[in-house]
């Protein structure tokens, strides 16, 4: 290897920068929420439809959810540990899982009066005469398509909870009316009262499946009425059929389901009531906001159409012509300005001609004109202490604005330009006196005399200070004139290398536009969310997903987005003290699977997976790992370190000794999300590892509590260690329970080889040779997310070809299994953003890993990116580095440390010793 000179530096990777024009694009319009384009200042967020007829930009503001600020946690729930604990030791798993949902779960929010509710819809207030008899008229009720797997909100329903009637028709054959026939409806949400020719044949309250035994005589021959009257409380409502779209509900003869006639289709349906009473919830759920429309008056018939997002400006845009008239939209999400901006544009004069207006999923919302171009949409979430204002506010070129019933009609305009911004009351998690009207008109009166084009350039430069801090290139970008959906079809039979660069570029670019410093970290869906009941409320997954979030942020040179989850994990650190003390009677901070907006920190859901204490111990390990890439003594000091003590201080009061075999274990948890509850699952042992391991290093560091690190390395050595079983594999549990055929998709017993270093080629090659038995045990096949952490496992195994092959399983279209959608978002399915964020992590480890003392370059590097460039990836110690390779060797390399230091790295197999000087980059070639 030779060294270069300084000067060569701004030469060595110039070009690389010029090549990253990574764009996702496509030539035809978004039909689904996810084919839309998301755009994101890490507070409003928007997902971008580009329908030449009718625009449809749905947007979210990060803070609005339902709750409130509240007491989540049961006082005194520790006097019970002993005897959950004592159970488990004995075997009862089911008895210390019924005692914990007893007396150890968290405090749900207040229910609204069911009983009452529920007795005045069986009495059939609101509607005039009884649905369920044969003379009742309902002509002039809609229909709705039944079943809908994923509740009536799928097919068009979204926020609907109540009772809701259901009717329709069936044609007995002859034979039929003597015999015993079951009516099969599959599953129904929630209650039910299922009525044939008026009368009452069954009724239920649960969602399993339902099957009816109708009386004989209850059917004739010809035409029969079936009513149904469906109580819904939250959630999926309705009739909603089984995941095996093949079972149709419908009526068969009993043991002859062989000759159902099938019931699925159109029903006619009325909405008896959709105040539904409140239900309890062990935390909240994040919240759409509302959509904008924009209608244009033009010809249907388009050509030459193509949107696309640009990640290098973060920028969308839409061009199509009508009538030889090319209509052009762009759209941008400002952070200096906080407004989502669209410019319309033609290429003729008075040529745009559109009425728009704003609406809202939400209950009872409003939308009104506030004068001088500019209108307001309210909202307030059902069950909850939060309600918002956006305002929207239009300018023109040429032609008029005027509005007529309701919405906002603009004729002969050459440009029209929207500006939208959003806010709500909440101010933090115990605080709710913020007032949007306000926020609305401050981030407008900013706009005054300011044009889209200084937006846009003010936008741009925010933006660019992120995401061109990093550039990479795999290979030749042979495919990008293919449209995206098209690479994303073809990705797993065609050797296409940029596809893989260009998803690294997008997992950056969703990271930068759901997370700046100020506001909410990364939900479980970014920040984009069109739905009132998101999946799993759309919270933050603390048994891996809210983690995985942030895995590019060090790697990828995107350390400012973890202020967001630092200042999360800050509030946990406080709220969890609480729950620490009144679950365990412990010293620190403790946080259980889950919490949300109000920093919930108690067991939620079921006591089989929702007791697992470690997501502390987890979160902690992103402020050590904060600290490595930035080498920043100060945020150890200030931040970090006092926030790991504590949850260490946690764990030394939690372990308890293991009677049979004298090790400290963690009792009870759980390996999520399956095995139950359970005493010393592998997982919780690793990470407490890591936790020690890392306080003992900070405390060093900084010459604090020297005699609490030594209790911490006491009981480091104490703790139960990782096991091999009787297939090889590494255990999850501490007894040797694992099945070599569950192909479940968590893989929580291998945290220690990632993101962990519990386990590790340099620390045991044996265990490591074990772990990686688990996971082909486990399977390749797994939901977006669960590939994406396999991606990392198989980079940690050094093995590229089979990490690549995963790769290329996360990024296919979108099945059950998982993939990803036609805007890229992870499918787990439904959307996950976790699968983007832990697969772009996934592809920078491939490339680069520093979890030991020395730099690893290209440690998992496939055949098909055997020539690529990287710029600005990061090694933990604070190191930047750029380097190019041919052939599958690495031929130049830049890497810049923060402070003076030596460093080992490891290029084409040989371990080179570098001494390296503060902020001065090193250039060698090969």
């Amino acid at each position: 290897m030779k060294k270069l000179s300084f000067l060569l530096l701004g030469v060595f990777f110039a070009h690389i920068l010029s090549a990253q024009n990574y764009q996702l694009w496509y030539d035809k319009p978004a039909q689904k929420w996810t084919d839309a384009l998301p755009l994101g200042n890490g507070r409003i967020g928007a997902m971008v439809f580009a329908n030449p007829s009718q625009e449809r930009i749905q947007f979210n503001e990060e803070t609005l959810w339902t709750g409130e600020p509240r007491e989540y946690n049961r006082k005194d729930a520790y006097q019970y540990l002993g005897q959950i604990r004592q159970l488990l030791q004995e075997g009862k798993q089911k008895e210390a899982e019924a005692l914990a949902e007893k007396q150890f779960m968290g405090l749900k929010s207040n229910e609204g009066k069911r009983e009452t509710w529920i007795a005045d819809m069986l009495a059939l207030k609101g509607i005039s005469g009884n649905p369920s008899q044969l003379n009742f008229d309902d002509s002039s009720w809609k229909t709705m398509t039944v079943p809908s797997y994923e509740g009536w909100e799928a097919v068009g329903y979204e926020g609907l909870d109540g009772a809701v009637w259901f009717r329709t028709t069936i044609d007995i054959p002859a034979g039929w009316e003597n015999q015993t026939l079951v009516l099969d409806l599959n599953r129904i949400r929630d209650y039910d009262y299922t009525y044939i020719n008026g009368k009452l044949i069954g009724s239920s309250q649960h969602t399993e499946g339902r099957k009816y035994q109708i009386p004989v005589n209850t059917l004739h021959v010809g035409k029969n009425l079936i009513a149904i009257q469906v109580l819904n409380f939250s959630d999926k409502g309705g009739i909603a059929g089984y995941k095996d779209t093949s079972r149709h509900i419908g009526i068969y003869p009993v043991g002859q389901e062989d000759k159902k006639i099938s019931l699925n289709g159109q029903w006619k349906y009325f909405i008896q009531s959709d105040e539904a009473p409140a239900v309890g919830k062990y935390q909240a759920d994040y919240q759409p906001f509302g959509d904008l429309y924009i209608n244009l008056l033009h010809g249907k018939e388009y050509q030459n159409y193509r949107r696309s997002l640009n990640l290098a400006t973060a920028e969308s845009q839409t061009e199509y012509s009508v009538d030889n008239v090319v209509f052009k939209r762009e759209y941008l999400v400002s952070q200096p300005h906080q407004v989502l901006a669209l410019r319309l544009s033609v290429n003729k004069a008075h040529q745009i001609n559109l009425e728009s207006f704003l609406t809202s999923p939400h209950k009872n919302y409003s939308f009104k004109s506030l004068g001088n171009n500019t209108w307001e949409l309210s909202v307030r979430v059902r069950n909850g202490a939060l309600f918002g204002k956006a305002y929207l506010q239009i300018q023109q070129k040429n032609g008029s604005v005027e509005e007529q019933a309701g919405k906002i009609v603009i004729k002969g305009a050459d440009e029209v330009v929207f500006y939208l911004t959003a806010a709500t009351n909440f101010i933090n998690y115990q605080n709710i006196s913020g007032n949007p009207q306000k926020r609305c008109e401050e981030v407008f009166s900013k706009l005054k005399g300011i044009s889209y084009e200084q937006i846009r350039k003010a936008h741009q430069a925010e933006y660019q200070k992120y995401y061109k801090r990093f550039a990479i290139e795999l290979g030749q970008d042979a495919k990008s004139h293919l449209p995206t959906d098209v690479r994303l079809a073809n990705f797993g039979k065609d050797n296409d290398p940029s596809f893989a660069a260009l998803y690294v570029q997008y997992g950056r670019y969703l990271l930068i536009s759901a997370s700046r410093a100020g506001t909410q970290p990364s939900n479980l869906q970014g920040i984009w969310n069109d739905l009132l009941a998101p999946p799993w409320g759309s919270k933050y997954t603390t048994n891996i997903n809210a983690e995985m979030n942030y895995w590019p942020a060090g790697v990828l040179n995107l350390i400012p987005t973890q202020q967001p989850l630092i200042q999360m994990i800050t509030d946990l650190y406080k709220a969890g003290q609480t729950t620490a003390k009144n679950y365990y009677n412990a010293r620190g901070w403790v946080v259980h699977h889950n919490t949300d907006l109000w920093r919930g920190t108690a067991p939620i859901n079921a006591s089989n997976h929702g007791i697992w204490v470690s997501g502390a111990g987890w979160l902690s390990q992103h402020l050590w790992e904060h600290y490595q890439y930035t080498q920043d003594k100060e945020f150890l000091r200030k931040t970090a370190y006092p926030i790991m003590k504590s949850a260490s201080e946690f764990f030394v009061d939690f372990l308890v000794k293991d009677p049979k075999t004298g090790w400290l274990i963690s009792t009870p948890s759980n390996s999520p999300e399956q095995g139950g509850l359970v005493a010393g699952p592998s997982m919780d042992h690793q990470i407490i590892r890591e936790l020690y391991k890392n306080t003992i290093k900070a405390s060093q560091i900084l010459g604090l509590d020297n005699a609490f690190a030594d209790t911490l390395s006491q009981q480091y050595k104490q703790i139960a260690p990782n096991q091999i079983g009787k297939h090889g594999q590494l255990q999850e549990w501490l007894q040797d329970l694992d099945d070599p055929k569950n192909n479940h998709r968590h893989v929580s017993h291998l945290w220690g080889v990632h993101p962990g270093h519990d386990i590790g080629w340099d620390i045991d090659s044996t265990m490591m040779k074990a772990a990686r038995q688990s996971l082909i045990y486990r399977g390749d096949e797994g939901t977006g997310w669960s590939l994406a952490w396999k991606i990392n496992f198989w980079a940690r195994f050094h093995e590229g070809e089979h990490a690549l092959q995963l790769v290329k399983m996360l990024l296919r279209p979108a099945t059950s299994a998982g993939g990803s959608y036609l805007n890229l978002f992870d499918a787990h399915p439904p959307f996950q953003i976790d699968g983007n964020f832990g697969g772009a992590a996934g592809i920078a480890e491939m490339l680069i890993q520093s979890q030991t003392d020395i730099i690893e370059l290209l440690p998992a590097l496939p055949k098909d990116w055997s020539e690529g460039k990287v710029k600005g990836i990061q090694a933990r110690g604070g190191y930047i580095l750029s380097y190019a390779w041919k052939n599958g060797k690495i031929t130049e390399l830049s890497i810049t440390s923060k402070e003076s230091t030596t460093c080992k790295i490891r290029i084409n197999q040989v371990v080179h010793t570098l001494k390296l000087q503060s902020n001065k980059p090193y250039l060698i070639e090969f």
